[in-house]
């Protein structure tokens, strides 16, 4: 594998870990930035390449492991420190999380086939750039003005249940995770701070085992000559994560999501215009 394929990887890798934690699809992204110009299909096989945009998202989720740790290590018992914020109903835990994410892990498994098959594509993607917007405008514009939910102490498990079912969204590539579980929670009750730091914490498990099960899936089509290929695109997901996360989780309570379906309608009609 020459420097110029490690420079894709590389690119790649920086358009996963400064998109993941914004609204607009990072999968989306990569698909755009790769079928229009990298093309590493062409050397890694599709299914390889379709893995390849799944499993460097473990980059960014290992930023997020390294923001939230205190409050992930608690899940598991690892940490007895007090990480509680604001006034409690339900305290946050493990079971939050695992609530939030099967209604995804169901869907995802029984459409696994399909995703790969035709969901992988830039005229694909741009439909689901404009379906997200849409959620995020509807979001903003029909969510309680005044929320609730302002830490992730007070989310029920109802409420955890109501935005993995709309995360099921997210397993459209281009619609975008965190803009379909913030969003989600957003409508539901949650500010938009604490629906974004629930979405990222339900992120490590879920993108985990999407990424095992991607790999054990296409196993036979990757090779040890991939591997440098994966590894440069983890690193540099992971730093350029880390760079972004704290900015977006920042910037998020002060702008909303308008900001972010406004960019991905634009985008969606340049696409349209190159593509049609």
């Amino acid at each position: 594998m020459d420097l110029f394929e490690l420079l894709k990887a590389l690119i790649l890798g920086f358009v996963e870990g400064m998109t993941e934690f914004a609204p607009v699809s990072s999968t989306g992204h990569m698909i755009i930035v790769d079928d229009m110009w990298l093309r590493t299909e062409e050397f890694l096989g599709k299914y390889s390449a379709n893995t390849f945009k799944i499993v460097v998202q473990l980059g960014s989720i290992l930023a997020v492991v390294v923001v939230f740790w205190k409050r992930l290590f608690s899940l598991i018992g690892l940490y007895q420190g007090d990480v509680t914020e604001g006034k409690m109903s339900e305290r946050f835990n493990l079971l939050h999380v695992i609530i939030g994410m099967l209604p995804a892990v169901v869907i995802g498994f029984a459409f696994k086939d399909f995703i790969d098959d035709h969901l992988f594509g830039v005229e694909t993607v741009i439909w689901a750039l404009v379906a997200g917007a849409i959620l995020m405008i509807a979001a903003d514009k029909f969510g309680p003005k005044r929320p609730r939910v302002t830490s992730l102490d007070q989310i029920t498990y109802r409420q955890a249940l109501a935005i993995g079912l709309v995360q099921c969204l997210s397993l459209w590539p281009g619609f975008s995770r965190s803009g379909a579980t913030i969003s989600g929670g957003v409508l539901f009750g949650l500010n938009h701070k604490t629906a974004a730091d629930f979405t990222f914490i339900m992120a490590v498990p879920i993108m985990a085992g999407a990424s095992l099960v991607s790999v054990m899936k296409n196993f036979d089509e990757m090779t040890a000559a991939h591997l440098p290929f994966y590894i440069v695109g983890f690193v540099s997901a992971f730093i350029f994560a880390l760079i972004s996360i704290k900015f977006f989780l920042k910037l998020i309570d002060r702008i909303k999501l308008t900001p972010f379906a406004i960019y991905r309608l634009v985008l969606a009609a340049v696409l349209a215009w190159i593509v049609f």
